[in-house]
């Protein structure tokens, strides 16, 4: 039977790179996905060690492991060539970098980051059909939403005060504005954001405040001229200056690198010991789930 491009075949939908399983590319093929394995749940990393004349064993922490995931079922075609092409082009979308697996769920679409991890298998049953399965492995975990969040913020401005000559009774109407992003995760696992501090900017710190009081500060040793840009990466903890020089030894890490916790929010503010008007703060994430 002919099919439409852009029409969704119905059940599982995904897409590798370019490649739309689950429907109908531009050129009429049609990719059945029958089997999708691996994005249900992570693998874990864990150990116990037998308690000595005791019951039980004492635990280690639990982390998630990467997360491979196998993508099978058929592809149908036109004709030979359109074939061909085809799983020409599904060897290229699983590739031996960095890959965007989008996985279209009932409750949202979300994505990992995935690479090549097996040989693809293709068989052909007919001169239009052919069978297909791809290994790929997710070397971060999370499934992440396909809605990438971001805020931008000033250092903070004090506005008000006192006003002389002052008359009593003394009236302090100091208000603080800006200074701050407010980063949500409506997610099952934290995120970790992407920093962006732009200059000029003296000393620049980053401090995440938690619901529960708690901070982490990021606290950078030197200035930042007009036109730098600072990229921290919460994740790989990188900090890279104007795209290609690193800048992790100037960096201090107070109390750990700053997450956002799973269904939870922090607050990120800029702060330096002298006011710009230029100097900002952009913070990108998305919400996680495990």
């Amino acid at each position: 039977m002919p099919f439409t491009a852009g029409q969704d075949l119905g059940g599982l939908r995904a897409d590798l790179g370019t490649i739309p399983l689950g429907g109908v590319d531009a050129n009429g093929v049609a990719w059945a996905l029958q089997s999708f394995d691996g994005w249900d749940s992570a693998e874990v990393r864990s150990e116990y060690t037998e308690r000595e004349a005791d019951h039980g064993a004492w635990a280690s922490p639990v982390y998630l492991g990467s997360r491979p995931i196998t993508l099978a079922g058929t592809v149908t075609a036109p004709d030979r060539t359109t074939l061909e092409d085809a799983l020409e082009r599904l060897r290229t979308a699983a590739s031996l970098g960095d890959t965007t697996l989008v996985v279209y769920e009932l409750t949202g679409s979300k994505q990992a980051t995935v690479r090549r991890s097996g040989k693809p298998l293709m068989a052909y049953v007919t001169d239009r059909i052919a069978t297909y399965s791809v290994l790929v492995t997710a070397a971060d975990p999370r499934r992440y939403s396909t809605s990438l969040q971001s805020g931008t913020t000033g250092l903070p401005t004090t506005t008000g005060g006192l006003t002389f000559p002052v008359t009593f009774p003394i009236t302090f109407s100091a208000t603080t504005v800006s200074g701050q992003i407010n980063a949500v995760n409506a997610g099952s696992a934290d995120s970790r954001p992407v920093l962006t501090i732009a200059g000029p900017v003296v000393a620049p710190t980053v401090s995440a405040l938690y619901p529960d009081g708690t901070v982490r500060q990021l606290i950078y040793s030197i200035d930042l001229a007009s036109g730098d840009s600072l990229v921290i990466d919460t994740d790989a903890h990188t900090v890279i200056l104007n795209g290609g020089v690193s800048r992790r030894r100037f960096m201090t890490v107070a109390s750990g690198w700053p997450t956002i916790p799973a269904g939870s929010s922090v607050n990120y503010q800029f702060q330096s010991s002298t006011y710009n008007a230029t100097a900002m703060l952009t913070a990108t994430w998305r919400s996680a789930w495990m």
